[in-house]
């Protein structure tokens, strides 16, 4: 009986996510009400409350959510430049096809840049990037005298402002031939002529759902 109550409440829980997720997604944090989030998730007030208890909280939620992106990265046995090639294009895939990703990213957009400046999202993938990008430069595929950090911090950010005007201008149905161009412009700049062929800048995975090394 007990685990089945847990059961209950773990379905009401990501109910309530999946309704928020729609909501922020729809008119940002600002522009939702704790109502927009209950009509959307189909539960009630107090069983909202019973699992949340503020706004901030849901948001805080969906956007822990996006440090995620590199949980799966200890099981790649030799995760690279490939990899974060791939990690732009799965978060890209995600952005396109899973509310939840698309109101987390938002709401890391809007409360790193405007609501209540916060540095760790992006602190987050920067490492993430790092994690590959130095054991790539160690085995030559990235010219020694790139900076790593340097080139993780651009990557993060070049990747936000792709992902924005993407949404902004065709509602991110281009956004993986943009990622892609990132790439296709960059890789000679970072990559040694010889190691070239060894990369693909679309990505590894068709459905850019499984990122590899």
């Amino acid at each position: 009986m007990a685990r089945a109550r847990q059961e209950r409440a773990e379905i009401t829980r990501q109910a309530i996510l999946d309704g928020a997720a729609i909501a922020f997604d729809d008119s940002g944090f600002e522009g939702t009400s704790l109502s927009d989030v209950v009509k959307h998730a189909g539960v009630t007030k107090g069983a909202l409350y019973f699992h949340f208890p503020s706004k901030q909280a849901l948001a805080r939620t969906l956007m822990d959510e996006q440090f995620q992106v590199s949980e799966h990265l200890p099981a790649i046995e030799n995760p690279g430049l490939q990899t974060v090639i791939d990690l732009t294009h799965r978060m890209a895939h995600g952005l396109r096809t899973n509310v939840r990703i698309r109101a987390g990213i938002r709401l890391v957009i809007e409360f790193g840049s405007f609501t209540s400046p916060d540095p760790t999202p992006y602190d987050a993938w920067i490492d993430t990037c790092r994690s590959c990008l130095t054991p790539a430069q160690r085995v030559g595929d990235i010219h020694p005298a790139v900076d790593v950090d340097a080139l993780s911090a651009l990557l993060v950010g070049a990747f936000t402002g792709i992902q924005v005007t993407s949404h902004v201008r065709t509602r991110r149905q281009d956004l993986h031939t943009r990622v892609t161009d990132l790439w296709n412009f960059l890789l000679p700049t970072i990559v040694p002529a010889n190691r070239m062929a060894r990369f693909r800048p679309a990505g590894t995975s068709p459905s850019h759902g499984s990122p590899t090394g």
